[in-house]
């Protein structure tokens, strides 16, 4: 017979009153009660727990032992049942999602880090992979939520939009075009070999899609799955690419990298979050989702998407966090 979350309910009475009457009292139960859940406790642990001095039962070796493991497992029950009947007002529970290459590494990091500081219940796993795999995961319910740019070609799936971004063509401060106030369509495509993000990439499929018939034009020399992957050969001089201006605001800032505006095409692209059509929302999603929103609503929020990094400032102010 396995031991109940009761029988050590009754152990941690006894140990902390030293007597059957008194924990009997403390649980509202028979002392009849009492005597039976502990020996038959002792007898499933093979052997006794408490020493007998009279009417006191205190702890021997095994007891002290068992008692913190005890507690331990009580605590964690009350914790589980608090949480998942929703007896307080407690934010709490551990989130899967998943983020495109953009959105994964330059804007959520700090967005989860700030939520988590306010809600230290709350646990949230990200993986970060492109587009198209993050559709995946979100559709097979691998991941509660999924954070991507470009459009959704999964029926089951369901987008909110975010909040837009703005893509623009990198090129290293030593390239020739990196005096131009702008990056001309079609004309400067020509003037430099490109480095390019993977198949699945929602980068690479909207500017190509953008370029329509002058993507024939781009002089492809790599391509690889990792946009700081990118921004070093661009720095290198490998040629120019095409990233997502929260990709390289900090980049631009300092100098190490140029960042031109693109004429021609509009670069703007929707960001938005997906979850499964039959997801249930529970209390930490619909928490988490409120959070980010409202960061990108607030007057600071719109200002820092500009340039991301400094979100972690504006995060860790308190006055500044979005009010749930």
């Amino acid at each position: 017979m396995a031991i109940t979350l009761r029988q050590l309910e009754i152990f941690q009475a006894v140990a902390e009153t030293s007597q059957v009457t008194r924990a009997s009292k403390k649980l509202v139960l028979t002392q009849s009660a009492v005597s039976m859940a502990l020996a038959e406790l002792e007898n499933q642990l093979g052997g006794p727990l408490f020493d007998r001095h009279g009417r006191s039962l205190l702890l021997n070796d095994r007891g002290r032992y068992l008692l913190p493991l005890a507690k331990e497992m009580l605590h964690r029950m009350t914790t589980i049942e608090t949480v998942l009947t929703g007896q307080q007002d407690v934010i709490a529970g551990m989130l899967q999602i998943v983020a495109s290459t953009t959105l994964g590494n330059y804007v959520l990091p700090y967005l989860i880090g700030a939520f988590m500081c306010k809600y230290p219940q709350a646990h949230i796993n990200m993986l970060v992979v492109n587009t198209l795999q993050a559709e995946k995961l979100v559709a097979n319910g691998q991941a509660d939520l999924g954070f991507v740019e470009g459009d959704i070609n999964v029926d089951s799936l369901v987008a909110t939009s975010w909040f837009t971004d703005e893509l623009g063509i990198i090129v290293s401060p030593r390239h020739e075009l990196a005096n131009q106030a702008s990056f001309r369509i079609p004309e400067d495509l020509k003037r430099s070999s490109w480095v390019m993000r993977e198949e699945g990439s929602g980068t690479a499929e909207i500017f190509t899609k953008k370029l329509g018939r002058h993507a024939s034009l781009l002089k492809i020399v790599t391509k690889t799955g990792h946009t700081e992957a990118i921004k070093k050969a661009v720095e290198a001089g490998v040629g120019a690419a095409c990233l997502s201006k929260l990709a390289v605001s900090r980049e631009a800032e300092e100098g190490w990298l140029t960042l031109l505006p693109i004429e021609g095409i509009d670069t703007h692209r929707q960001l938005s979050i997906v979850q499964h059509k039959d997801k249930v929302i529970t209390r930490l999603m619909a928490e988490f989702l409120r959070f980010c929103e409202d960061v990108v609503q607030s007057d600071l929020g719109r200002h820092c998407m500009n340039s991301p990094w400094k979100l972690q400032v504006l995060l860790t102010q308190g006055n500044q966090l979005p009010k749930a």
